[in-house]
């Protein structure tokens, strides 16, 4: 957290800085501007040219300031957005806030276990992870969550996030830069379906006049200044009203290639800033490299390109400015140049945008990952075999306490498959989960909470969490019933982890038993790995027809000066201690 407090202190310096720069650059161009009018009068009143020509020099001075002052704004505005992420990166490690998008809209009840592990949501995973300022980034973090990688990825998105981990002022720039004027879906989604439109075919006699009539209207305007003949401003203006009909025929496709959405123009230039980041870092990796590659070509640099569009679309929504637009049509045919612009552009990049924003997006996953390895130093990367061999040493959650979470070790090389038992509080469920975010995390190129892991990577089917569905009619039972026929179906195909907690809840404790007997008889013939929790310890008799491949493990809790104690380590055996009747009788319920 040190690091953080130093950003902050170094930040705040700064953005005085740019706040007294700020004040002093406000006040010259002020200044410029006032010296440009008197010089102007006095030129009209006296006829002196110096004060003419004195008047030119300030009012491109003015300009200037204007340009400087932009520059100034959006430092202070990036600076800003940095001492916000190092505010809220304390926030999240010292327990007082959330302050990162929780994921809520990517929950799915019926995914194979992102919804029983708490993946999504408050005080989620993803929330946890989650370090991205783009919508598409968003997405692509969401999604890897919810899909195990191939070994070959998995160790090269492990290379990648190694490498991204100590660039810590890289990682906040460009995480700074995407959390300025955030976009919103449709934001993005707009700018999508705008870059899959055809370009819009220009007829030649368009493109002709679209140069022949401004350059003859500005000549014989030229002429009418030097020479003021009636039949000079005549014909310009006569030329004036010509283009602007032209502008008439052209108006509905210019209209159409401006996207609805808002901001669209800063947002096109913080992509440009994010993807210039990534081209001008050195990497040595292989995945960081290639998703460099992919943005640069002999033809143009991505960033090049969105800036490009960028410039276009702030040029374009000018067309509704009722002053500015009959002028600089009238004239000069601005937004058909405009208009080819973007024809020209989208034949040349539109097919490419979409990968430029996944790039971003692969890149703010990856950065997202390097944070949480970087905030906990502690949390090792897995070691990933193809031999079946998932051993993990000292093992806890991540969503818990370091300093207070007990964390357990477990081997499935000698049983690949336990029942657990325990008193109610005693710690199976969490235990469970904690195996289950950790294979995940395993399984996508993340460090872990444990000392020592070894992981196959396997696809993860979680039974934990289910609800009864009134929208489908359906109860508890039945979507259990569901989930675990999904997961047999998956065991015909592949080895998978599996972590079942309490299953067929929902029916009477002779069919519960025998029911849940059965489906442990069935999985460990279709080999599965993971574990299975219950309180039936007539469950755990079948670990002497599988003793290679079953064992019994459990949570115990004693009972100390009329108080129950919890340790929550994990033992071998079968749970021995009860403690639901001594909480009731405690609190006055029996």
């Amino acid at each position: 957290m040190e690091i953080y407090h130093s950003n902050l202190d170094r930040l705040e310096r700064e953005s005085n800085k740019l706040l007294v720069s700020d004040r002093r650059t406000s006040a010259a161009r002020l200044f410029t501007l006032l010296v440009t009018g008197f010089m102007v009068y006095q030129g009209y009143q006296t006829g002196t040219v110096i004060f003419y020509v004195t008047s030119i020099v300030t009012l491109i001075a003015f300009f200037l300031l204007i340009k400087k002052h932009q520059s100034i704004r959006w430092l202070s505005k990036l600076v800003q957005s940095k001492i916000k992420v190092n505010k809220n990166e304390l926030d999240f490690l010292t327990g007082k806030d959330a302050p990162f998008e929780s994921g809520e809209e990517f929950i799915q009840h019926d995914h194979s276990y992102s919804y029983d592990l708490d993946f999504f949501g408050k005080k989620s995973i993803f929330q946890m992870l989650n370090r991205t300022g783009t919508v598409r980034g968003k997405q692509i973090l969401a999604d890897s969550l919810l899909n195990i990688l191939h070994k070959d990825m998995i160790l090269q998105t492990q290379e990648a996030v190694k490498e991204l981990t100590p660039l810590i002022d890289w990682r906040q720039q460009f995480l700074a830069i995407g959390s300025i004027d955030r976009e919103t879906t449709k934001n993005f989604q707009d700018l999508v379906k705008w870059s899959s439109r055809p370009p819009v075919k220009e007829q030649a006699i368009i493109k002709v006049l679209s140069f022949v009539i401004p350059a003859t209207t500005l000549i014989l305007l030229l002429f009418y200044l030097i020479q003021p003949l009636k039949v000079f401003g005549n014909l310009a203006f006569l030329l004036f009203l010509i283009n602007l009909g032209i502008l008439g025929i052209k108006f509905r496709a210019i209209r159409e290639e401006l996207i609805p959405s808002t901001k669209v123009e800063v947002i096109l230039r913080h992509y440009s800033l994010l993807l210039k980041l990534i081209e001008n870092q050195s990497f040595s990796s292989f995945k960081l490299r290639t998703l460099q590659n992919s943005i640069v070509s002999k033809r143009v640099k991505a960033s090049e390109a969105i800036h490009r569009l960028s410039l276009l679309f702030g040029r374009m929504e000018h067309v509704a400015n009722v002053f500015a637009s009959p002028l600089l049509n009238g004239l000069l045919l601005y937004h058909i140049h405009v208009l080819r612009g973007f024809s020209q552009w989208r034949q040349l990049y539109g097919s490419l945008i979409c990968h430029w924003l996944d790039t971003i997006g692969e890149f703010e996953k990856l950065n997202s990952l390097a944070g949480f390895s970087f905030n906990h130093p502690e949390f090792v990367f897995p070691a990933i075999n193809t031999e079946y061999r998932i051993k993990l040493k000292n093992v806890g959650h991540p969503l818990l306490n370091k300093e207070r979470a007990i964390t357990n070790s477990v081997d499935f090389s000698k049983n690949r498959f336990f029942i657990l038992t325990g008193s109610n509080m005693s710690g199976k469920s969490t235990f469970l989960r904690a195996l289950g975010v950790t294979m995940v995390l395993a399984g996508i190129g993340a460090p872990v909470f444990s000392k020592k892991a070894d992981i196959h990577p396997l696809k993860v089917l979680v039974s934990m969490r289910l609800s009864d569905s009134l929208s489908d009619s359906e109860s508890y039972f039945y979507a259990e019933v569901k989930r675990l026929k999904n997961i047999m179906d998956q065991l015909n195909q592949q080895p998978c982890f599996v972590l079942l907690d309490e299953i067929l809840r929902g029916t009477n404790s002779d069919d519960k038993r025998n029911g849940t007997i059965e489906v442990v008889r069935k999985m460990v013939k279709k080999k599965a790995f993971g574990g299975i929790a219950t309180h039936d310890l007539e469950v755990c008799k079948i670990t002497n027809e599988y003793p290679k491949i079953l064992a019994n493990k459990r949570f115990e809790v004693e009972i100390v000066k009329d108080e129950l104690v919890f340790d929550y380590q994990l033992r071998d055996g079968i749970c021995e201690n009860k403690s639901a009747s001594f909480i009731m009788k405690k609190m006055g319920v029996i």
